[in-house]
């Protein structure tokens, strides 16, 4: 039987999982991919204080490496696939690795790309079709790509794939000159001789052969052809909360709700980072939530909880 069992290891799971080493509870961390989260697809990182700039694998190396360096601490690697309490034990249970116990639990689930469900858009996944720009940037060079979205996240990106390729165009469902973006990242895009925005648009098919050649765009409710070499997809993120969807945590959006602990509204079950309904997601703040709930984590456990 674990102290507490944390299920992810990206900024807010390995947050708490120094909190809680520090605090000599005996933690088990579970990850079904790779400790570091999300953050290590973001080329570059400026906002994180302390650090005035790093790559997000450098960054995710440094969560890593110190918070899974902590006593106290175990780590696995699996899929979990349910979560239950049975009087004051929780069960997490497991795809290959049995049921683990534990007197408390921190959910730091994440989140996932969004799919649109565009025409096209699973069926060329992986041949044109991105959700990752460092992961595929390169298979673009000298090429002609576009990118769905207009917030920082897709901006920042197509900074980042206008290095690789020859010409980067953004589809904005926006009128001219609207993007969801902050205005110094937009005012830097629009500088970038490599990058255009079509606005006013919306992308309603994928077409190709063995990969992407074209998309449609439908503009002021005109609709045409574009050929295209690849498309971005930037449209948000998901919250990857299926596991717990059956114990009454989740708002309409699929996100867990939590109070300013962040405990959720089961006793001993905590939720921290991008999977909670929180007001921003960015690497910081999930790492302050993984302080906060492994905190109250121990003053649960001690009986202190107010």
């Amino acid at each position: 039987m674990y102290d507490l069992i944390i299920i992810g290891g990206g900024p807010a799971g390995l947050s708490a999982c120094v909190y809680a080493g520090r605090g000599l509870l005996n933690t088990l961390i579970i990850e079904k991919k790779s400790f570091g989260g999300r953050i290590k697809d973001t080329e570059m990182v400026k906002n994180y204080p302390g650090i005035r700039q790093t790559s997000g694998i450098e960054l995710s190396d440094m969560f890593r490496v110190h918070a899974l360096g902590i006593e106290n601490v175990e780590r696995i690697k699996t899929t979990v696939t349910g979560v239950e309490k049975d009087g004051d034990v929780f069960k997490v249970h497991t795809k290959r690795r049995g049921t683990f116990e534990a007197k408390a639990v921190i959910l730091a689930l994440g989140t996932r790309e969004k799919i649109l469900g565009i025409e096209g858009e699973i069926e060329f996944s992986g041949r044109g079709v991105s959700y990752c720009a460092t992961c595929d940037a390169e298979f673009v060079k000298d090429k002609d790509v576009h990118i769905l979205g207009s917030g920082n996240v897709a901006l920042e990106e197509a900074e980042y794939i206008s290095k690789f390729a020859n010409k980067v165009t953004i589809i904005s469902i926006h009128p001219d000159g609207v993007v969801d973006a902050d205005k110094d990242i937009f005012k830097q895009v629009l500088r970038n001789p490599k990058i255009d925005i079509i606005y006013n648009s919306y992308l309603t098919k994928i077409q190709g052969e063995e990969y992407v050649n074209s998309i449609t765009l439908s503009t002021l409710g005109k609709e045409k052809d574009l050929e295209t070499d690849g498309i971005f997809m930037f449209v948000g993120m998901e919250p990857q909360t299926e596991i717990v969807a059956d114990l009454g945590i989740l708002n309409e959006n699929h996100f867990i709700e939590v109070d300013d602990r962040k405990m959720t509204k089961i006793p001993g079950l905590f939720a921290v980072g991008d999977c909670t309904d929180t007001v921003l997601r960015q690497a910081v703040v999930a790492a302050s939530d993984g302080a906060i709930a492994a905190v109250y984590v121990d003053k649960y456990l001690r009986g202190e909880y107010r």
